[in-house]
């Protein structure tokens, strides 16, 4: 089963609000000036020691590259990655009508955890999970696992798994 991390406001986080990993050594940290949320390597890796395949799905439009490398440097490597460019490419194509910003269905990912109430929305409308996730909150990677499990034992329950 897949598992999908939105980056914005999820991953990448304000140390003003959000407890950190830290950052990474000079001069790292001048390339890659996003904060990681505390405790995303364990959660992460912890996922997929359980047998979840773990992917980064955000809107913005930096390069698989740039996201593969930083992650790196977390000890992180992520099964997949599906950014700006490859979601206009891929979901929005050259379809008329105007497709949600994140569409984890098409990609197969069965829980999508990001920040916004819009993609809570689109979940519903177009039948993914969403766990949704903003405010600091020290259990928050254990609440995500087992929403993990409850995700994949729903599916398997009614045979889509």
């Amino acid at each position: 089963m897949r598992v999908s991390f939105d980056l914005d406001e999820v991953i990448f986080v304000s140390p003003a609000n959000h407890k950190t990993e830290p950052e990474l050594r000079f001069s790292l940290n001048k390339i890659y000036q996003e904060r990681v949320r505390y405790g995303t390597p364990y959660l992460i890796n912890e996922l997929q020691k359980q047998g979840f395949e773990v992917w980064v799905y955000t809107s913005s439009f930096r390069s698989e590259r740039y996201i593969k490398h930083l992650f790196r440097h977390y000890g992180i490597k992520f099964d997949g990655i599906v950014n700006g460019q490859r979601h206009e490419r891929e979901v929005q194509g050259s379809k008329p009508q105007r497709m949600p910003t994140k569409l984890p269905t098409y990609y197969h990912i069965s829980l999508h955890i990001d920040d916004e109430a819009v993609v809570v929305t689109y979940g519903k409308t177009y039948g993914f999970d969403v766990f949704q996730l903003d405010a600091q909150d020290d259990e928050w990677a254990e609440k995500i696992i087992a929403r993990a499990h409850q995700v994949k034992r729903k599916l398997e329950l009614t045979g889509r798994l």
